[in-house]
């Protein structure tokens, strides 16, 4: 069978790409009898283990293009199975599919500050995005979700059946070479870093809930002095921005010290980040799933988390909790994550077994068997 999969996203970066990336890696090496077509950009395509067709479809995301000329490209391979690994399928696309829906954030949170549009081009993107939403998992075949929170959402929000969606979890990236090798040319001093330091790895949306936690950090600095540093990783863009100049909190931390931006940090560096932290705090509102706290716990890095959304269920018993809308009690979790020396380990004893439960071969297997079925229906 001739299975087509969407990857336009693919790539080492973001979520959604490393998703991509995973997922196809995995793919090529379990699956021998199905030939597989791939549509990528012309800059993200990445070398896998075994012959595939490569279509080059430069077609940006969530574009008028994307509907109407990148069904015109997968039309012209007639693939018996397309995969679109987001919501975003062209609305006239009306052969066989399946599709990943990783959450339902437009849906739990609209809100306007989560993009750079003024307040009717949010309005009307926001309605063409439910649209194309509802219109996919309608249409789809299959449904696959990243968690039974985001099953949950999705039978609750859209209506649709539990019989038509799979779990499959995805699972932290393991760079075993990197993991048993150090950067001997790494300083934490490059980055302004001079203190033992709690980090956050990820975007600044406005779900993730960054401004909570620069206000807790600010509680936390009052109450125990600053022997610590909080430093948040991730690339530069408008919502970090807005973030970091806002006078009234961010600046005088950021101007102490006390709190450091390093925008992005290469994946070689990241590690070394990851290594040398003292604690991982994880404050978000919202995810489908939540990847961040599994890879810092891949490091042997004690965790404290929101208890929003799915995070419990993926996280079990491996992290300690706050409510992210409880900002001293945010403070306290994060003093109580740096100094309990016998809850330090328990966290990090039990996040090794917690890590046990993910796997890209198993999400990869379970993919096929869903398009085996599919095929087979």
């Amino acid at each position: 069978m001739r299975i087509g999969i969407d990857c336009r996203m693919l790539g080492p970066g973001f979520g959604l790409a490393r998703y991509v990336e995973q997922l196809v890696k995995h793919l090529l090496v379990i699956d021998s009898n199905n030939e597989y077509v791939l549509f990528v950009q012309t800059n993200n395509f990445l070398p896998f283990s075994r012959k595939c067709k490569v279509v080059v479809a430069d077609i940006p995301w969530y574009s008028w293009a994307e509907q109407i000329k990148f069904k015109k490209i997968i039309d012209r391979e007639k693939v018996d199975l397309m995969h679109f690994p987001h919501w975003n399928v062209p609305f006239f696309y009306h052969k066989p599919f399946v599709v990943t829906i990783h959450d339902l954030i437009m849906y739990r949170f609209p809100r306007p500050e989560a993009t750079t549009l003024g307040p009717l081009k949010f309005w009307l993107k926001d309605q063409a995005h439910r649209l194309l939403v509802r219109q996919a998992v309608k249409k789809a075949k299959h449904i696959l979700t990243t968690s039974e929170f985001t099953k949950q959402d999705i039978h609750q929000i859209l209506g649709v059946p539990m019989e038509k969606m799979l779990v499959t979890y995805q699972a932290p990236f393991e760079n075993q070479k990197s993991l048993e090798s150090e950067n001997q040319n790494f300083d934490l001093n490059n980055y302004n870093i001079n203190k033992k330091y709690v980090l956050y790895v990820g975007a600044a949306y406005p779900h993730k809930n960054l401004e909570r936690l620069l206000q807790a950090w600010k509680i936390f600095s009052n109450k125990h002095g600053n022997d610590y540093q909080l430093v948040l990783v991730g690339k530069d863009n408008y919502f970090y921005h807005r973030l970091i100049n806002d006078s009234s909190l961010t600046l005088p931390l950021l101007k102490r010290g006390e709190v450091v931006y390093t925008g992005f940090v290469p994946d070689d560096e990241l590690i070394e980040l990851y290594k040398n932290a003292s604690l991982y705090i994880f404050p978000s509102l919202y995810e489908g799933f939540g990847l961040p706290p599994l890879e810092a716990q891949i490091h042997k890095i004690p965790v404290v988390s929101s208890n929003a959304s799915c995070l419990p269920e993926v996280l079990t018993d491996s992290v300690l909790y706050f409510d992210p809308e409880n900002i001293e009690q945010m403070a306290d979790i994060i003093w109580t994550g740096l100094t309990d020396n016998n809850l330090r380990l328990e966290l990090q004893n039990n996040a090794q077994e917690n890590l046990k439960r993910f796997s890209w071969q198993k999400l990869a297997e379970q993919t096929l068997d869903v398009y085996k079925k599919t095929l087979l229906s």
